[in-house]
């Protein structure tokens, strides 16, 4: 059981180096990992996320994903594996090795994190080594973006009884369906 020392970037358009250089247990999954992130660097864990594994040029390869989206699918390739199924050994091919982590797919929070060091020092449990920057209290506080803060073009009066459904015709273009209100259902 080998240690693994990662620094962890966030990914941001501020002008400011935002940091944390975690110690953790080459045998913990990446769930326990992802919620080591989010307690270091202040995050709630109410969003979905995904870790990429990268290559020296940051790019997105295979996909770990917290849980399951594939929504049923039996292709077994294109459903990403979930964090709690995998040690961060089983993913560790190079000496600095490469992740990608977004969380929040919404707001896109993105973590760059590369492998510093591997020890032979057994870690029982994370440890946030290095702290440097924080978070701007206003980012964190923006959260997901709720539904009532988007603002969506339309002509369509939404406190109108009729959105003009019935104003286009049929695939056909004859207009000759039926009305689905003219159905006792």
């Amino acid at each position: 059981m080998a240690g693994l020392k990662f620094r962890i970037l966030l990914d941001s358009i501020e002008d400011k180096e935002i940091f944390r250089d975690i110690l953790i247990s080459d045998d913990l999954n990446f769930e326990h990992f992802y919620n080591t992130i989010l307690d270091a660097f202040g995050l709630p864990n109410d969003q979905m996320a995904s870790f990429f594994v990268s290559d020296e040029d940051w790019n997105k390869g295979e996909e770990i994903s917290l849980m399951d989206m594939s929504f049923g699918s039996n292709d077994e390739e294109e459903s990403p594996i979930e964090m709690n199924a995998v040690e961060l050994k089983k993913r560790i091919h190079d000496p600095k090795q490469r992740f990608i982590l977004v969380h929040d797919f919404l707001s896109m929070w993105i973590f760059l994190i590369e492998l510093h060091e591997i020890t032979d020092e057994e870690v029982e449990f994370p440890q946030l080594v290095l702290e440097v920057g924080e978070i701007p209290q206003d980012l964190i506080d923006k959260g997901p973006k709720a539904l009532d803060d988007m603002k969506f073009e339309t002509d369509l009066d939404p406190n109108a009884d009729d959105f003009g459904f019935d104003d286009f015709d049929d695939e056909f273009g004859n207009g000759q369906f039926d009305n689905i209100d003219d159905y006792d259902i």
